[in-house]
């Protein structure tokens, strides 16, 4: 009798664990079924369906673009496959800011159509209505400071955040509050490593890195850039672990070549 190996779901309350006991949580973008099938099989504990869909999935040049229809379409996907993995969806931009209520009525059309776990949203101290709000109908939600991509306009720059004291001891404020409202995990993206482990030390919630640094509770990455599908980007805090685009590359080049030489099919490959 073959024994079945028990999966045991990640949650927000073995994400808290995960940080007490001083175990990093792994976490990665998914936008689509066959990919986040791959991804939790693989062990990943946390998948963001990220707006970042905008740019790898949509081919937008910002996050801006992505619709509330269309990051839910993205997670039924992601959903249907997970096993074990805990799925944040990603509040697009126009669905949350300085509406409490329209941001409710997001977070709720997310969590009733996708299926996903919890939400995410960009921001501290101008969003904690919002926050707030989205919290007591239930719902976990996970901040985000830092760079944030949805005010891309405002910084009119990816570079570095937080670097100056003033924008430094905000972030300290507005990740403090986060966790006081009731935030059960915070992203922090591209800002000095020493500013990422002290938040990751002050705070009793998880804190994922993405360019932070590797003193925090864990790390996210997207999956187009981990695998080389994307070959533009490159930041520095960018670690590929495959080349994907020129294997593919190759085997779609090879397809062609032998459709065009009567390669393929074969006999042995038709009925």
């Amino acid at each position: 009798m073959s024994q079945h190996k028990e999966v045991k779901l990640v949650t927000t309350h073995q994400m808290l664990a995960m940080k007490q006991r001083g175990e990093k949580i792994s976490m990665l973008t998914a936008y689509d079924f066959s990919m986040a099938q791959i991804l939790d099989g693989a062990g990943i504990d946390v998948l963001l369906v990220g707006d970042s869909a905008s740019n790898v999935m949509a081919g937008h040049e910002t996050t801006l673009p992505i619709t509330l229809d269309q990051i839910i379409y993205h997670a039924q996907g992601v959903v249907r496959a997970v096993k074990r993995a805990f799925v944040v969806v990603d509040m697009p931009f126009g669905s949350y800011q300085g509406n409490s209520s329209v941001a409710l009525q997001s977070a709720i059309r997310i969590m009733k159509e996708s299926g996903g776990h919890g939400v995410k949203l960009e921001g501290g101290a101008e969003v904690k209505d919002s926050i707030i709000r989205i919290l007591t109908a239930g719902i976990p939600v996970m901040g985000h400071l830092g760079l944030t991509p949805q005010s891309i306009y405002k910084f009119g720059t990816y570079s570095v955040r937080a670097k100056e004291d003033a924008e430094a001891q905000k972030l300290l404020e507005d990740a403090r509050l986060l966790q006081e409202i009731g935030c059960f995990g915070l992203v922090l993206e591209k800002i000095p490593a020493a500013l990422a482990k002290q938040v990751a030390d002050e705070l009793s919630i998880p804190v994922i890195g993405i360019g932070a640094g590797p003193d925090v509770d864990g790390q996210v990455l997207v999956v187009h850039d981990l695998l080389g599908i994307t070959k533009e980007f490159k930041p520095r805090f960018l670690r590929r672990y495959a080349e994907l685009h020129d294997i593919m590359t190759e085997a779609v080049q090879h397809y062609v070549a032998d459709v065009k030489s009567r390669e393929f099919p074969s006999k042995e490959e038709g009925y």
